[in-house]
């Protein structure tokens, strides 16, 4: 079982690099959770503890405005993603798997909120406080007519994929399928031009990794092609990625150890 795993490592493992720009961002988006664009600015928001606040960058990491969303609130973000109409916030953070108020509000392009998805997990029976579950997710995308919703599973590293209408209502979630990411998922988006999903994630010890899903909705969720990198950071935790195209990325990682939250433009070479 043992040399099973090691040689399933080895071939999920890509031997092509990921190289880093860095750039520093203001600290007032020190626990930047999202991003997305805004023509060509970046929007990202941070998690717990902040008001619901979305904070415009440019390309350089400079803040240029920031814009206050009353009628929301902020528990948990973790997410933002869009389609051509909306966009979608994810306030799904669960850390211990207490919370029964877990949503996705959904806002028109000029950021005037629209209505909310609220979610559960059907095999979540109880809401007491558990350390090691598997009912947190962070990363959030929008595919076609739906949103992908991957879990950030502390039992077992590996991420489930949920499926959701991007319409109004109340939603019960079973899991469509389950990939082998061996790591915390914090962070997703879709490319539908390059047909392509990337995630971020990071494991017990520390170690970042990107992943790309590619060929994501012609090959469809029972045969999903995952490809794992590592990210070349320490301390850091991103929780944040945009795709610029099929060999550039955004993404963000919070404050670490009172230093600045950054901005790295990843490039994946060729292998």
């Amino acid at each position: 079982m043992r040399l099973f795993l090691l040689l399933f490592l080895t071939s999920f493992l890509s031997s092509a690099q990921l190289t880093l720009t860095t750039l520093n961002l203001p600290k007032s988006v020190q626990e930047t959770s999202g991003l997305e664009f805004f023509g060509d600015y970046l929007i990202t928001h941070n998690d717990s503890g902040d008001d619901p606040k979305l904070y415009f960058l440019t390309q350089e990491g400079k803040k240029v405005m920031e814009i206050k969303l009353n009628q929301l609130k902020n528990k948990d973000w973790e997410d933002i993603t869009a389609d051509e109409d909306h966009y979608y916030i994810a306030d799904t953070g669960n850390n211990f798997a207490t919370r029964e108020n877990l949503k996705i509000y959904i806002l028109n392009r000029d950021f005037i909120p629209e209505g909310s998805l609220s979610i559960r997990y059907e095999a979540q029976t109880t809401f007491s406080r558990e350390p090691l579950n598997e009912f947190d997710a962070e990363a959030l995308a929008a595919v076609g007519e739906h949103l992908v919703l991957f879990s950030k599973n502390r039992k077992t590293l590996q991420s489930e994929l949920y499926v959701i209408p991007k319409t109004s209502g109340d939603y019960v979630l079973t899991p469509r399928t389950s990939i082998t990411t061996q790591a915390l998922i914090t962070a997703a988006d879709y490319n539908k031009t390059h047909d392509l999903m990337v995630l971020t994630g990071y494991d017990f010890r520390g170690d970042q990794f990107f992943y790309t899903l590619t060929d994501f909705t012609k090959r469809g969720f029972e045969n999903i092609q995952l490809k794992r990198y590592s990210i070349p950071v320490k301390p850091a935790q991103i929780e944040a990625v945009k795709i610029i195209d099929a060999t550039h990325f955004w993404m963000t990682s919070e404050s670490e150890e009172k230093k600045t939250p950054r901005l790295f433009l990843a490039t994946l070479e060729s292998e």
